[in-house]
């Protein structure tokens, strides 16, 4: 290896964010525009492929992973990757950054499954990798326009193919297609869209042993005028195929922090839902969790399902009318299905006066094609408040009643469709006072001798009129970001960066800290330790009292009707934000 072996040795070994002034020269922006392999499993050595640019090689990584350390090696872009096998599984954040700026966020997912990788050629039938045993999980890419991958997999009668892909919610540039062929090339099944995102999930029941093939291929996101198959070295996939049972849902669909929930199922490409039930405690389920992992006898993965705060019901039909509606208290949640087109299920519950209360439907984002709707009625049946589409596809009431009494709530389809897959969960919960703060960008750049405002968004619910305080940690020296003082509902808070004119040159993360009243430093210690980390969002710190600002990485704007951005990833934001200090620019030359 020589001069640049030894350079590239002591670029990697440069822990500390701090650069020097040799370091920076000729340095860009690192541009890393995906990692592939997509996965890897925990306690292996992986090389890794960034994509992108990086001038100067090697770049530095901002892999704050614990159990992962890397190196790069004399191929432009290529690092060696080393998992320990006590590693969070999970997907996780990867930013390359230099002295003068840091990349957008990509994704690094650690599993704890063996992985295999593509091996081209593969793009006809005849020319399908087999995939072996199963389950299988594949790291590939579509690398040209027109590619397709495919993959041979042997399967018996009466088993059930499930086959997840992930390319969209990686950021690929893909609106990918899953299609499977059998023996004679005929396509006995397809997928396109999975409800929740633009990734296919395609799950069907073999009628007849044999080999099949699985075929991976997609078009251009955001959409263009060309029809044609895209790929690029950007176009980045992970498939994962089983022919073990793989739950779709439970029965009901969700559970409860409160008491227990006897829970059965429904597994993707069965008819019917099991009679067997598995028993999930209250005690299992930690404060704050939004979601709860559940392991299912026969069942290689866990089910994820939401929490509620009371009981989970399950609708008892009739109760398309008022007469026979369901009561429900609260808080509590109802699961149900709409099963015949036009059908409306009618539930009813009293509310008092002047009480805050959330009315919430889920059913898009728990894998359904249901386009619900959501409706209050009096006992009169008159319609006193209505919602279609208030988060993502699916509807949500905030109402405060005008009096003490007993009202109806309606939930419908917006397409008059019926059907054993449109099913819902609504709930209904009296709304704690939440808070939320937000940054405008994942990154802040800095001059020497520079004063720089930055504002952190403050979104407040449910009455949360608190004062705040917001702070930054990680500042270095040089730097100086007094905290700000939020009154009670403000809106918005003005950080001023300033930068001393002899401010070294530093690239490293820091956080935003937004900290309600009356809370103890040591209480704030305590809520840093626990707090959500980047890569599980659906975790909430122990203190509700103390939140890191958060920079959102989904999008759902278009340009001329076309959606742009991403509105469903494997990390949907990030509190680890990055700071960097250039250089001064240099001073003109003495004229001589």
């Amino acid at each position: 290896m020589g001069r640049i072996g030894r350079w590239v040795r002591l670029a990697v070994r440069c822990a500390g964010v701090q650069l020097g002034a040799v370091l920076s020269l000729g340095a860009a922006v690192p541009v890393l525009d995906a990692v592939f392999p997509a996965a890897i499993q925990i306690g292996s050595t992986q090389s890794v492929t960034l994509v992108g640019k990086f001038d100067p090689w090697p770049t530095r990584l901002d892999l704050d992973i614990p159990g992962v350390t890397w190196e790069a090696t004399t191929n432009t872009g290529v690092i060696t990757v080393r998992i320990s096998p006590n590693a969070p599984v999970g997907p996780q954040v990867v930013r390359a950054f230099s002295p003068e700026g840091v990349s957008a966020p990509r994704f690094l997912i650690l599993s704890s499954n063996p992985q295999r990788a593509e091996v081209e050629p593969n793009d006809e039938r005849s020319m399908a990798q087999g995939l072996g045993d199963l389950p299988a999980e594949v790291n590939g890419r579509l690398e040209k326009n027109g590619d397709v991958d495919s993959y041979s997999v042997a399967l018996q009668a009466g088993q059930t193919l499930v086959a997840r892909l992930e390319a969209y919610t990686l950021q690929s540039p893909l609106d990918p297609v899953l299609r499977l062929l059998d023996a004679q090339g005929g396509q006995v099944a397809w997928n396109h869209d999975e409800v929740r995102s633009l990734d296919p999930l395609l799950a069907w029941r073999v009628p007849k042993s044999g080999t099949y093939v699985l075929q991976v291929f997609g078009f251009a996101y955001p959409a263009d005028s060309d029809l044609r198959f895209s790929g690029s070295a950007k176009a980045v996939y992970r498939l994962q195929v089983g022919a073990d049972p793989v739950a779709r849902h439970g029965w009901p669909l969700g559970v409860s922090r409160s008491v227990e929930t006897r829970v059965r199922w429904g597994d993707w490409g069965a008819s019917e839902m099991s009679m067997e039930t598995t028993l999930v405690p209250s005690s299992a389920i930690a404060a704050g969790t939004r979601w709860q992992s559940v392991r299912l006898p026969g069942h290689r993965s866990p089910l994820e399902m939401p929490v509620g705060e009371g009981k989970e019901w399950v609708e008892l039909e009739p109760n398309d009318s008022a007469t026979p509606a369901q009561a429900l208290e609260i808080p509590s949640a109802v699961s149900g299905d709409l099963d015949r087109a036009g059908d409306e299920d009618r539930y009813r519950f009293s509310a008092k006066k002047g009480e805050a209360l959330r009315l919430e439907v889920q059913a898009a984002a728990l894998g359904f094609p249901l386009d619900a709707w959501l409706k209050i009625e009096d006992v009169a049946g008159k319609e006193l408040v209505r919602n279609d589409d208030a988060t993502g596809a699916d509807p949500a009431i905030d109402w405060t009643p005008s009096e003490t009494a007993e009202y109806r709530v309606v939930v419908g389809n917006l397409l008059q469709r019926g059907g054993a897959d449109q099913r819902y969960r609504l709930s209904l919960q009296r709304p704690q006072p939440v808070w939320s703060a937000s940054v405008p960008e994942s990154f802040l750049s800095l001059e020497p001798g520079k004063t720089n405002e930055w504002k952190v968004a403050i979104a407040r619910r449910f009455g949360a009129d608190t004062p705040l305080t917001v702070s930054v940690r990680g500042v270095p020296p040089g730097v100086r970001v007094d905290p700000v003082e939020v009154p009670d509902k403000a809106l918005e808070a003005t950080l001023r960066w300033i930068t001393a004119t002899n401010a070294a040159p530093y690239s490293g993360p820091f956080q935003v800290e937004v900290v309600a009243p009356g809370l103890r430093r040591d209480a704030i210690q305590d809520a840093n330790q626990n707090r959500a980390p980047d890569s599980a969002p659906n975790s909430a710190p122990k203190s509700a009292g103390v939140q890191q600002a958060r920079f959102s990485l989904i999008s759902a704007g278009e340009n001329n009707g076309v959606p742009q951005g991403f509105r469903s990833l494997v990390v949907e934001s990030v509190s680890r934000l990055w700071l960097t200090v250039v250089s001064p620019p240099p001073k003109p030359a003495d004229k001589q």
